[in-house]
């Protein structure tokens, strides 16, 4: 029988252990996307989300590089779980299309009512203070809005197959006006504290398909 090789031992230092670093990265997008949600990005400071985490001040830049690399992570980071959410609902199949666009709202109604309605959409919020952010984040936010509409387009065009909807409805332009009309319904849902401007969206949008 052949005998065993030694094991060969790379030189020098062996190599760090990131998993802590990178579960505080993950711990700070993750309450700065909670704090944005509520305050906005202009009135949040970063010492406010460090604290809450109990990470040391001045500690930041060890994992960003900036406020505004941060802002634009948190984008990429919301816009991904709520992409999951999205598909969660409009490609469950047990449901015909617009109920499951329904059911999308009645979540996201039941999400804000659980934060008393504190908290909104972070896209929204920070399309409302781009006038004071660095211009890279417009084009972020609308790629993610964009997103998001290819997604209800894909769940109307199904109704179409199902005879939810008319054949002739221009999908791509209704997926436009529904997310344009929910966001800011999102907004007066957090200025008034309550489901009625969610409802009422809702209700009046599925009518009108």
């Amino acid at each position: 029988m052949n005998e065993l090789a030694p094991i060969k031992r790379r030189r020098g230092r062996p190599p760090k252990d990131l998993s802590a670093h990178n579960e505080t990265r993950t711990q700070l997008i993750h309450t700065g996307i909670e704090i944005l949600a509520e305050k906005g990005f202009s009135a949040t400071g970063i010492d406010e989300i460090l604290k809450s985490i109990g990470v040391p001040k001045g500690s930041f830049y060890h994992y960003f590089e900036s406020k505004d690399r941060f802002g634009l992570e948190l984008i990429d980071s919301y816009s991904r779980a709520l992409k999951g959410k999205l598909n969660r609902f409009l490609l469950d199949d047990t449901l015909q299309p617009l109920d499951r666009l329904k059911a999308y709202m009645t979540d996201a109604e039941r999400s804000m009512e659980k934060y008393d309605f504190k908290r909104g959409c972070l896209i929204g919020n920070l399309g409302q203070e781009m006038g004071r952010l660095p211009e890279d984040f417009r084009e972020r936010l609308t790629s993610v809005l964009e997103d998001w509409q290819g997604s209800v387009e894909r769940c109307l065009e199904e109704s179409k197959v199902h005879g939810q909807i008319s054949s002739d409805l221009d999908c791509k332009q209704l997926a436009y006006i529904f997310w344009t009309g929910w966001e800011g319904a999102v907004l007066r849902a957090k200025l008034e504290r309550s489901a009625k401007p969610l409802k009422a969206f809702s209700g009046f949008y599925l009518a009108s398909l």
